[in-house]
């Protein structure tokens, strides 16, 4: 028997937005939330635009994009912390949450990636993000309901959110 603590929620875990400040997820308690690895120089980077009108759309309505930028694929998001930011605000607009870059595979992987990764299993039930723009959806209970990859474009999750924000149920 493992002596690990079985972790069931997101509240647990804190990360720094761009500007250093370290955030605790559980100030995002009872929130629908959709937590997207991003990078800057990347085929996907488009999508960004999408993110910002799913945030605007539905934060009135306790909903929460975090946006966490990722180097490791490609070395697309090579910038610094305040060069993410600009590029995100002046190309895209982004206003949600972006926090500083973070590993997501491997043994420096985030521990908030490491259990999202565990809780929702990718394509052939494999853990490992396979690319920029994987999204995690997470319920008001901080549990994962639903893993997309990169290539499921922010718009096509709106009925999923909108039946997390409604019902407040898991999928």
């Amino acid at each position: 028997m493992s002596d690990e603590p079985k972790i069931e929620d997101i509240y647990g875990f804190s990360a720094p937005l761009l500007d250093g400040q370290t955030v605790g997820l559980d100030a995002l308690r009872g929130q629908v939330l959709l937590i997207v690895n991003t990078a800057s120089k990347c085929g996907f980077t488009p999508q960004y635009a999408g993110l910002e009108e799913l945030y605007r759309r539905y934060r009135d309505r306790g909903f929460e994009v975090l946006g966490f930028p990722c180097n490791q694929f490609g070395r697309q998001e090579p910038g610094t912390e305040s060069e993410i930011g600009a590029f995100c605000e002046k190309n895209y607009g982004v206003s949600f949450p972006m926090f500083a870059k973070i590993e997501v595979n491997g043994p420096g992987a985030h521990p908030l990636y490491q259990f999202l990764k565990k809780s929702q299993r990718g394509i052939f039930g494999l853990q490992r993000i396979q690319w920029n723009f994987t999204k995690f959806l997470v319920d008001r209970r901080g549990r994962v309901a639903r893993r997309y990859g990169s290539s499921t474009k922010p718009e096509a999750i709106a009925p999923e959110i909108e039946r997390l924000l409604d019902d407040g149920q898991s999928l």
